[in-house]
C-alpha cells in the first residue's frame, strides 16, 4: 500500500496548482463550449446530417481540448525547474505518471461532464436509454487518450515546438482508441443492439490496458536527461 501515498501526493499537488490558476480547466472549457456553438449553427437540431456527424464532432471536442489541457499540464511543470524537483523525490517514477495521468483523466472527465449536457441541449440527441454504456465510452476513451497523452506530453515538453510535437506524436497512436470511441457513441445514438456495441467496448478496453502497460513500464525512460 505505500504506493498509494506518493500517487496521492503527486495528484493532489496537481490538484491544488490547478485550483489556484484555473488555466488548464479554463482553456479546455472555453474551447470545447466554443466549438459545441459553432457546430450548433452549422446544422439543424434532429436532422439526418446532425445524428450522422455529431458523434464525430463530439469526439473532435473532447480530443482537442484534451490535447490542450495535456499540453498545458507539462508545460506548467517545466516553469521554474518544477519537473527536475518531481524527479527528485524518491518514489518510482512510474508512480509520477500514474499520478500525472490521473491528474489528466479527471480534467478531461470534467471537460465532458460540462459539455455533454450543453451538447444533448442543443443537437436535441437522443440515447435510448443507453446513458450507463455512453458513460463508460467516455471514460474509457478519456482514460486511454489520457494514458498516451500523459507519456508524450512529457516526451514533447523537452522540444522547443512542443505545441506541434504533442499532436504528431499523440494522434496517430491513439487512433484505435478514437476510432473505438466514436463507432460506440456512434451506435448508442443510432440505437443499435447491444451487441454491435460491445465489440468496439472490448477493443477500447484492450487498448487502454495495453497502452497504460507500454506507458507505465517506458515513462522512467522518456523522463531521463
Amino acid at each position: 500500500m505505500n504506493f498509494i501515498q506518493p500517487i496521492r501526493s503527486i495528484l493532489l499537488k496537481d490538484l491544488l496548482l490547478e485550483w489556484r490558476n484555473k488555466d488548464i480547466l479554463v482553456s479546455m472549457l472555453v474551447f470545447s463550449l466554443t466549438v459545441v456553438v459553432i457546430f450548433n449553427f452549422v446544422f439543424e437540431p434532429g436532422s439526418a446530417e446532425m445524428q450522422a456527424t455529431v458523434p464525430g464532432i463530439l469526439w473532435v471536442v473532447f480530443i482537442f481540448a484534451s490535447q490542450l489541457g495535456l499540453s498545458r499540464s507539462y508545460a506548467r511543470e517545466q516553469e521554474n525547474g518544477l519537473m527536475h524537483g518531481l524527479l527528485l523525490c524518491p518514489v518510482d517514477r512510474s508512480l509520477i505518471f500514474t499520478a500525472k495521468a490521473l491528474g489528466n483523466l479527471l480534467f478531461i472527465l470534467l471537460v465532458e461532464v460540462v459539455t455533454l449536457p450543453v451538447m444533448t441541449v442543443l443537437f436535441d440527441l437522443q440515447f435510448h436509454h443507453q446513458w450507463p454504456r455512453l458513460l463508460l465510452v467516455l471514460g474509457l476513451g478519456a482514460w486511454g487518450f489520457a494514458t498516451v497523452g500523459t507519456l508524450f506530453s512529457a516526451i514533447a515538453a523537452n522540444t522547443r515546438s512542443r505545441e506541434v510535437m504533442l499532436p504528431i506524436l499523440l494522434f496517430p497512436v491513439s487512433v484505435p482508441i478514437i476510432l473505438a470511441s466514436i463507432k460506440s457513441t456512434s451506435y448508442l445514438l443510432s440505437g443499435r443492439n447491444v451487441q454491435d456495441i460491445d465489440p468496439w467496448v472490448r477493443l477500447l478496453i484492450a487498448f487502454d490496458v495495453i497502452y497504460f502497460v507500454v506507458c507505465y513500464l517506458l515513462y522512467e525512460y522518456v523522463v531521463e536527461e
